[in-house]
Protein backbone atom coordinates (compact mmCIF):
# COMPACT_ATOMS: atom_id res chain seq x y z
CA UNK A 1 0.00 0.00 0.00
CA UNK A 2 1.33 3.10 -1.03
CA UNK A 3 1.04 5.71 1.54
CA UNK A 4 0.59 9.94 0.75
CA UNK A 5 1.09 12.09 3.84
CA UNK A 6 0.51 15.97 3.38
CA UNK A 7 3.94 17.87 2.29
CA UNK A 8 4.52 21.20 1.33
CA UNK A 9 5.63 21.51 -2.20
CA UNK A 10 6.08 25.32 -3.41
CA UNK A 11 4.40 25.94 -0.12
CA UNK A 12 1.12 24.32 -0.94
CA UNK A 13 0.36 21.19 1.03
CA UNK A 14 0.51 18.13 -1.75
CA UNK A 15 0.07 14.40 -0.96
CA UNK A 16 3.35 13.27 -1.43
CA UNK A 17 4.55 9.19 -1.30
CA UNK A 18 6.14 8.89 2.41
CA UNK A 19 9.39 7.67 1.15
CA UNK A 20 9.60 10.12 -1.44
CA UNK A 21 9.32 13.22 1.34
CA UNK A 22 12.19 11.57 3.55
CA UNK A 23 14.28 10.94 0.41
CA UNK A 24 13.82 14.76 -0.41
CA UNK A 25 13.58 15.78 3.03
CA UNK A 26 10.49 17.53 2.21
CA UNK A 27 8.83 19.30 4.83
CA UNK A 28 5.77 17.44 5.77
CA UNK A 29 2.81 16.62 9.06
CA UNK A 30 3.42 14.41 11.83
CA UNK A 31 2.01 13.72 14.89
CA UNK A 32 3.82 12.77 18.43
CA UNK A 33 2.01 11.29 21.01
CA UNK A 34 3.45 11.11 24.84
CA UNK A 35 1.89 9.29 27.70
CA UNK A 36 2.63 9.74 31.13
CA UNK A 37 1.56 7.51 34.21
CA UNK A 38 2.86 8.37 37.63
CA UNK A 39 5.83 10.69 36.58
CA UNK A 40 6.57 8.40 33.83
CA UNK A 41 6.39 8.28 30.16
CA UNK A 42 6.13 5.57 27.68
CA UNK A 43 9.00 4.94 25.29
CA UNK A 44 8.50 2.57 22.61
CA UNK A 45 11.50 0.66 20.88
CA UNK A 46 11.18 1.12 17.04
CA UNK A 47 10.96 -2.85 15.15
CA UNK A 48 13.76 -3.46 13.58
CA UNK A 49 12.14 -3.81 10.14
CA UNK A 50 10.84 -0.15 10.77
CA UNK A 51 12.91 1.73 7.43
CA UNK A 52 14.42 4.07 9.28
CA UNK A 53 16.07 4.11 12.95
CA UNK A 54 15.01 0.92 13.25
CA UNK A 55 15.53 -0.59 17.29
CA UNK A 56 16.11 2.57 18.53
CA UNK A 57 13.65 4.33 21.12
CA UNK A 58 10.82 6.76 20.65
CA UNK A 59 8.06 8.32 22.60
CA UNK A 60 4.98 6.58 22.66
CA UNK A 61 3.91 7.56 19.37
CA UNK A 62 4.53 9.26 16.20
CA UNK A 63 3.75 8.90 12.65
CA UNK A 64 2.44 10.85 9.57
CA UNK A 65 -1.46 11.89 8.79
CA UNK A 66 -2.96 10.38 5.83
CA UNK A 67 -3.51 12.78 3.07
CA UNK A 68 -6.44 14.70 4.56
CA UNK A 69 -6.61 13.01 7.59
CA UNK A 70 -7.55 15.33 11.13
CA UNK A 71 -4.12 15.19 13.26
CA UNK A 72 -6.23 13.86 16.62
CA UNK A 73 -8.27 11.54 14.58
CA UNK A 74 -4.29 9.73 13.26
CA UNK A 75 -2.98 10.08 16.71
CA UNK A 76 -6.26 7.93 18.19
CA UNK A 77 -5.57 5.68 14.82
CA UNK A 78 -2.02 4.67 15.58
CA UNK A 79 -2.00 4.48 19.07
CA UNK A 80 -4.19 1.51 18.38
CA UNK A 81 -2.22 0.46 15.70
CA UNK A 82 0.79 0.24 16.79
CA UNK A 83 0.11 -0.12 20.70
CA UNK A 84 -3.00 -1.73 20.82
CA UNK A 85 -4.13 1.26 22.76
CA UNK A 86 -7.86 2.79 22.79
CA UNK A 87 -9.59 4.97 25.00
CA UNK A 88 -7.25 8.33 25.87
CA UNK A 89 -7.57 11.46 25.56
CA UNK A 90 -5.24 13.23 23.69
CA UNK A 91 -4.51 16.77 24.92
CA UNK A 92 -3.10 18.97 22.18
CA UNK A 93 -0.07 21.00 23.23
CA UNK A 94 1.62 22.46 20.36
CA UNK A 95 3.38 22.47 16.57
CA UNK A 96 6.38 22.11 16.31
CA UNK A 97 8.89 22.12 13.64
CA UNK A 98 12.48 20.12 13.32
CA UNK A 99 14.53 18.84 10.57
CA UNK A 100 17.06 15.99 11.51
CA UNK A 101 18.87 13.08 9.76
CA UNK A 102 17.47 9.56 10.25
CA UNK A 103 20.12 7.32 8.38
CA UNK A 104 20.67 5.87 4.89
CA UNK A 105 20.36 9.22 3.63
CA UNK A 106 16.79 9.74 4.92
CA UNK A 107 15.45 13.72 6.33
CA UNK A 108 12.42 13.83 8.72
CA UNK A 109 11.54 17.34 8.21
CA UNK A 110 8.28 17.59 10.10
CA UNK A 111 5.94 19.80 11.24
CA UNK A 112 4.48 18.07 14.54
CA UNK A 113 1.05 18.04 16.47
CA UNK A 114 2.29 16.78 19.91
CA UNK A 115 -0.87 15.26 21.96
CA UNK A 116 -0.22 14.20 25.62
CA UNK A 117 -2.17 11.52 27.23
CA UNK A 118 -2.78 10.77 30.71
CA UNK A 119 -2.53 6.75 31.29
CA UNK A 120 -4.47 4.81 33.79
CA UNK A 121 -1.99 2.58 36.03
CA UNK A 122 -3.50 -0.47 34.96
CA UNK A 123 -2.98 0.54 30.88
CA UNK A 124 -3.39 -2.28 28.54
CA UNK A 125 -0.71 -2.73 25.35
CA UNK A 126 -1.22 -4.81 22.56
CA UNK A 127 1.68 -4.37 20.60
CA UNK A 128 2.06 -4.89 17.01
CA UNK A 129 5.15 -6.47 15.96
CA UNK A 130 5.97 -4.68 12.90
CA UNK A 131 5.60 -1.28 14.34
CA UNK A 132 7.24 -1.88 17.78
CA UNK A 133 9.73 -4.15 19.89
CA UNK A 134 9.27 -3.06 23.20
CA UNK A 135 8.46 -0.52 25.94
CA UNK A 136 9.47 1.32 28.96
CA UNK A 137 8.22 3.40 31.28
CA UNK A 138 11.21 6.48 32.37
CA UNK A 139 11.06 9.09 34.85
CA UNK A 140 10.12 12.21 33.29
CA UNK A 141 12.53 13.94 35.67
CA UNK A 142 15.78 11.49 33.80
CA UNK A 143 14.57 11.35 30.83
CA UNK A 144 17.05 14.20 29.70
CA UNK A 145 19.83 12.48 31.48
CA UNK A 146 18.93 9.12 30.20
CA UNK A 147 18.85 10.34 26.70
CA UNK A 148 22.08 12.52 26.75
CA UNK A 149 24.05 9.66 28.74
CA UNK A 150 22.98 7.30 25.12
CA UNK A 151 21.77 9.40 22.59
CA UNK A 152 22.48 6.50 19.69
CA UNK A 153 19.59 4.38 21.56
CA UNK A 154 17.11 7.15 20.63
CA UNK A 155 15.55 8.20 17.82
CA UNK A 156 16.62 12.28 16.66
CA UNK A 157 13.16 13.73 17.17
CA UNK A 158 13.03 11.89 20.60
CA UNK A 159 16.39 13.63 21.26
CA UNK A 160 14.97 16.55 19.19
CA UNK A 161 11.90 16.86 22.05
CA UNK A 162 13.52 16.22 25.24
CA UNK A 163 16.27 19.26 24.32
CA UNK A 164 14.17 21.48 22.98
CA UNK A 165 10.16 21.40 24.01
CA UNK A 166 10.43 19.48 27.28
CA UNK A 167 8.17 22.48 28.28
CA UNK A 168 5.58 22.18 26.04
CA UNK A 169 4.98 18.61 26.20
CA UNK A 170 5.68 17.76 30.16
CA UNK A 171 3.75 20.89 31.40
CA UNK A 172 0.92 20.15 33.66
CA UNK A 173 -2.10 19.71 31.69
CA UNK A 174 -4.39 22.34 31.31
CA UNK A 175 -7.43 22.90 33.65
Amino acid sequence: MTIHIPTWINCVLTPVEKLEAHQKGLKHKAISVFIIRDGQTLLQQRAASKYHTPGLWANACCTHPYWEEDSQDCATRRLQEELGIAGLSLDYRDTVEYRAAVGDGLTEHEVVDIYVAQAPSNLEMDLNPSEVQDTTWIPISSLTDIVREAPHKYTPWLRIYVEQFSDIIFQPASV
